[in-house]
């Protein structure tokens, strides 16, 4: 039976309904789905599919990066057939699973960042390891279709029905902008649900060399890192990577290599690792620090434009991180994991998280006085805590004994 079959079957809808709502999805999405579900309109995106149709051109957009000038290309497709397309990923991930090497932790069942860090601490004589790491160019849209189609459709030779339509949404040469109709090369297409498993596929062939010499290796989609003994023997890994990635069409990002000396630790999928201590990186620290910076003062220009109450320009502030944090990315609607929940499971330090509370609470101080100066330090913190203010160490450990 083909994939596409079973995107008409309601008992498959609800085990996908099933699956989103015991992860940390943001709580809209998961009343999207079930309005979707119970409505029946999978039933009529189906039915174009299965008749043949073309599905709506995908929708191009571009979204800064945080705390960073540069920006990234996205595109989207109309709700019900974006739906459709989470769908349809998450049986092409559970049934496609085994071609896909223990070393890779992206988009896969079972595998997620926190074994990835896990299983390279537990990595025998890892504290006196050499490592390099490294994020490859734009990866998603660099990834030329015409080289990947092949190796789909060898990987779907058991399903012609879904091979057939992932390869004209792939091949499909236009998007719209803001209403506008373009012609562009968009690779795999960043930010449309399927992509993921494209990303996953793609390197399969460099994921399998690491896997089968037993060289302490990881991937997360773009991001790579690997170990050696020694200085010289991880060169030749890197040269490895560097002439795969390049016989592939694709280029590293120079600002984001990294070598890592045995004294330094290593830094992986925004964690840092140091002599058995597991923390976020300082990038990632600081990232997070620009976000609250950039909100607090767009709350404090909005409560003097409008003249709204201090309390309410922080109260919003709370709120904005509460979610943030705690329950979901804003910017990534039905996110499979929380910031803390990305953090919480694998750090054994609270160093990195005291620094952002205190952050947080600085950026609230600020808000409620208007004021940068020791003033501030008039609003006590069971003051913050009754807008809502929440404890990122409080939480950690509240975390850690569940």
């Amino acid at each position: 039976m083909s994939l596409i079959d079973l995107i008409d079957d309601r008992r498959e809808w609800e085990k996908y309904y099933a699956y989103k709502t015991s992860l940390t999805a943001n709580r809209k999405f998961a009343v999207i789905l079930r309005e979707f579900i119970d409505s029946g309109r999978y039933h009529d995106v189906w039915s174009r599919i299965s008749e043949g149709e073309d599905l709506p051109l995908p929708r191009r957009a571009v979204i800064s990066k945080m705390s960073s000038r540069k920006s990234r290309v996205v595109y989207t497709y109309p709700s019900d057939e974006n739906i459709v397309l989470k769908f349809l990923t998450y049986l092409i991930l559970r049934r496609y699973d085994n071609l896909f090497c223990p070393c890779l932790y992206s988009f896969r069942p079972h595998h997620t960042v926190k074994d990835a860090v896990r299983t390279i601490v537990k990595t025998p004589g890892i504290d006196g390891m050499h490592a390099y790491k490294v994020d490859i160019s734009n990866y998603f849209n660099s990834i030329p279709v015409e080289r990947l189609l092949p190796e789909l459709e060898d990987v779907l030779a058991d399903d012609r029905p879904l091979f057939d339509l992932l390869s004209r949404l792939l091949k499909e040469p236009f998007v719209l902008d803001r209403g506008t109709l373009l012609e562009e090369s968009k690779g795999i297409m960043a930010g449309t649900p399927q992509a993921c498993f494209y990303a996953n596929l793609y390197l399969r062939g460099l994921d399998q060399f690491f896997c089968d010499t037993g060289i302490p290796y990881a991937r997360y989609s773009d991001d790579i890192i690997v170990f050696a003994q020694t200085r010289e023997q991880l060169d030749t890994y890197v040269d490895h990577i560097r002439e795969y990635l390049a016989s592939r069409g694709l280029s590293v990002n120079p600002d984001k290599e990294e070598f890592f000396a045995p004294e330094d630790g290593w830094v992986f999928l925004g964690f840092s690792y140091c002599r058995g201590v597991v923390d976020i990186a300082p990038a990632s620290v600081t990232k997070i620090k620009a976000k609250m910076r950039r909100k607090a003062r767009a709350l404090s220009r909005w409560s003097a434009r409008k003249d709204k109450p201090s309390e309410r320009a922080a109260a919003a502030f709370i709120r904005v991180f509460n979610s943030k944090l705690y329950e979901a990315d804003e910017e990534t609607p039905d996110n499979e994991l929380t910031w803390s929940k990305w953090y919480f499971p694998v750090i054994n330090t609270d160093k990195s998280l005291r620094v952002i509370d205190h952050y947080a609470q600085d950026c609230v101080r600020y808000l409620m006085s208007g004021k940068h100066n020791k003033a501030r330090f008039r609003i006590g913190y069971e003051d913050m805590k009754a807008l809502g203010l929440r404890s990122l160490v409080h939480s950690f450990y509240e975390d850690s004994e569940e």
